[in-house]
């Protein structure tokens, strides 16, 4: 299918080159990284715009940035590249595990973390894990820097807190010792957006931190959940309990791909599945 929408096209090879642009065009652009969800809308002519700005040849956003206390994922950063981390899988497991799941091998080897959470899809995968380990993303206007909660990111279905006239330099995501997990519900042969996802958190000091997508409008973290196990020592009868916490954590909807009591019988089970397994992972030994 040919695009059929006209645009000029810019490929800056610097940060505030694309900056430069991104302050003239404002609403009138959409910056391409990976571009699997923006080629694919302006061939079925869901998105408009007069410019296109290709950020894949700024360096500077390709990095994977490791210090004693944080990662820094640049913009440019591929699942493909994460997945083929050692220190990722070691340091990130939730997403690291996440990366695995997203789409195909081909999205995956073009598709970008920070693309993913700016498409802000409900399903995301990438979202989980990034609500769970409290990162936060880096953007940049010609007027400066900011840093923004991934919990305060998403703002609505397809919708984030982004400024037309800012560009993401990459995320920011605090090192801690943890063991976790993210659950899929997805089709079992082929590429699928999940149905329902978790991602599952768990520490040697009893924290426990839950995560949703595709079972609300935006991907959440689910506190009331957390509150409920909190500090405790998790047995079976205890994970039962738990279990029963969340229909009310979550919101889904029927559509084609599943229905709503579907979904929500599935994020128990696989609440359970993911919480027994982080507790197994986490008393091997394994980060």
């Amino acid at each position: 299918m040919a695009i059929l929408n006209d645009f000029k096209y810019y490929k800056p090879k610097e940060i505030n080159e694309t900056l430069q642009l991104l302050s003239e065009f404002k609403e009138n652009a959409k910056i391409l990284a990976g571009g699997t969800d923006l080629i694919v809308h302006l061939k079925e002519n869901l998105v408009k715009t007069e410019n296109v700005i290709d950020i894949k040849g700024i360096t500077e956003l390709n990095k994977i940035d490791i210090s004693k206390d944080n990662i820094f994922l640049g913009s440019g950063v591929t699942f493909t590249e994460i997945i083929e981390s050692p220190e990722l899988k070691d340091k990130l497991p939730i997403l690291w595990e996440a990366s695995k799941k997203v789409a195909s091998v081909g999205i995956r080897n073009r598709a970008t973390v920070v693309g993913n959470i700016c498409s802000a899809v409900p399903s995301l995968d990438s979202a989980p894990a990034l609500l769970v380990y409290d990162a936060e993303i880096v953007v940049q206007s010609k007027n400066g820097k900011r840093t923004i909660s991934i919990h305060d990111w998403f703002t609505g279905p397809k919708q984030t807190i982004l400024k037309p006239e800012e560009l993401v330099l990459g995320i920011n995501i605090p090192i801690t010792i943890h063991a976790g997990v993210y659950e899929k519900l997805g089709r079992y042969r082929g590429e699928d957006l999940a149905q329902a996802g978790i991602g599952i958190f768990v520490d040697e000091i009893k924290n426990y931190r839950f995560a949703y997508c595709a079972v609300g409008p935006v991907p959440k973290r689910m506190k009331k959940l957390e509150d409920f196990l909190q500090g405790k020592e998790i047995s079976d009868k205890l994970i039962e309990e738990a279990t029963e916490i969340i229909p009310s954590e979550i919101s889904p909807i029927t559509d084609i791909r599943s229905s709503k009591e579907y979904r929500t019988h599935m994020m128990k089970i696989m609440f359970k599945r993911g919480l027994q397994k982080s507790m197994a992972i986490l008393k091997g030994g394994r980060s």
